[in-house]
């Protein structure tokens, strides 16, 4: 698969998620990545739904790569790695701090040998100071970072005082883009002074610098005076003519959005309504408002018309729908927004397309996620080794895994489809 990074070679020592989200975006375009997996294999691999030890959770995150399986603690398997690592371009990787350090993988060491690499570790709170040496998980850096405390605070503002946290994991996700950035910067400076160097991603300070409203809690300003900014009143829910649930982008409270309803319902005269006059009294009489607008969003024929009329007073509204749902629209297949990549067992996932499209590169269709070492014969023959070498390897116990013979008849099954086509 060709691509905008097509030539810079990428060894990823990751796990689960924020790592391997970093390395499978170079991959997506066009690095050569590979996995660099030990005998306990990446848990992610065991997520549910599984089919024949692969899940979907880890073949969304690591379709595309070449995947190693070798065994550190093996004498002279760091040799072997070491042979990769001297003619990477970048290095990856989310350990608790210092753990590479221990098998002769850090930074320090590998820049000796190749000083054109570069190299991103991904942890919690960073490499050095006080927090540097603990656990750290998606829930937890949240609820550290703010994130937690908004979310609590946005439903107890909507009446609801349940204890719960967001489920999807936003600071794996964004420290695994955010060291993505890094790391494309840092090629960039490298075609500039000829050296690579060393990024230290802290997933903390990450949730920081993706918050827009960082600048009010830092700052500590109450938000009370215009309480349109949490809460109910913020991001409405209407149902439109044909029962479809929708979101509106805009307060019906706030101010500065407010007014835009009146132009769309053409009932500027509620502005001097006594109820509604100012933002705290539209805030008290929150449904009164809210049943007034529903009830005018009813009187239409369909959600577009709808929808074009809030168009022309800029309130943008999106469907609620599941992802399911909005794979099967017009937007979702002209954009390719979802891709159908194999499960190494005869079936197929339904994965995310890519994110972007380029005017002068074919990314293409994402490959299958490899087995824990389905590329050991391959990678270390380019990297060098003789197959007399590789076979002694294997014998010891350095490299391991590679692709069931069940697999194997699969992927020629398959290959022999696309060749027909």
């Amino acid at each position: 698969m060709a691509g905008p990074l097509e030539g810079l070679k990428v060894v990823d020592f990751s796990r689960v998620l924020a790592g391997p989200l970093c390395a499978r975006t170079l991959a997506d375009l066009g690095a050569d990545v590979i996995k660099i997996e030990p005998p306990r294999p990446d848990v992610s691999r065991a997520a549910f739904p599984n089919r024949d030890g692969m899940s979907g959770y880890y073949a969304q995150q690591n379709s595309g790569k070449r995947n190693v399986s070798i065994d550190l603690n093996v004498p002279h398997a760091r040799e072997l790695v070491l042979r990769l690592c001297d003619e990477a371009d970048i290095i990856v990787e989310n350990f608790r701090a210092g753990t590479l350090k221990g098998f002769g993988l850090d930074y320090d060491t590998l820049a000796k040998r190749n000083p054109r690499l570069v190299y991103v570790s991904i942890t919690g709170y960073g490499q050095h100071g006080p927090w540097a040496s603990r656990m750290a998980y998606a829930p937890t850096v949240q609820a550290e970072a703010g994130f937690t405390h908004n979310t609590l605070r946005h439903f107890e503002s909507a009446g609801d005082d349940r204890r719960w946290t967001d489920p999807l994991s936003h600071a794996d996700v964004y420290a695994g883009l955010q060291a993505t950035i890094a790391v494309l910067a840092a090629v960039r400076k490298r075609e500039v002074t000829g050296r690579g160097q060393y990024i230290d991603v802290a997933m903390a300070a990450v949730m920081l610098s993706i918050n827009e409203r960082a600048h009010l809690d830092l700052a500590g300003i109450d938000t009370g005076a215009e309480p349109g900014i949490l809460g109910a009143a913020d991001g409405p829910h209407f149902v439109g003519p044909g029962g479809e649930e929708f979101v509106a982008a805009q307060s019906i409270v706030g101010s500065n959005t407010f007014t835009n309803y009146l132009r769309a319902m053409r009932r500027i005269d509620l502005a001097q309504d006594p109820r509604f006059c100012t933002a705290e009294r539209r805030l008290q009489n929150y449904k009164a408002l809210h049943a007034l607008i529903q009830t005018w969003m009813l009187s239409f024929r369909d959600l577009k018309t709808l929808d074009a009329q809030l168009d022309e007073s800029k309130i943008a509204i999106g469907q609620i729908r599941t992802l399911k749902e909005l794979a099967e629209t017009d937007w979702a297949k002209q954009w390719g927004a979802v891709q159908e990549v194999p499960d190494r067992s005869g079936g197929s996932y339904l994965l995310h397309g890519y994110p972007w499209h380029f005017s002068d590169d074919d990314l293409g269709m994402r490959s299958a996620p490899a087995f824990r070492g389905e590329h050991n014969e391959q990678v270390f023959r380019e990297a060098g080794l003789d197959d007399a070498e590789i076979r002694h390897a294997i014998d010891v116990g350095i490299l391991l895994g590679g692709p069931p013979p069940s697999a194997v008849k699969i992927d020629t099954v398959d290959l022999a489809e696309a060749q027909s086509i």
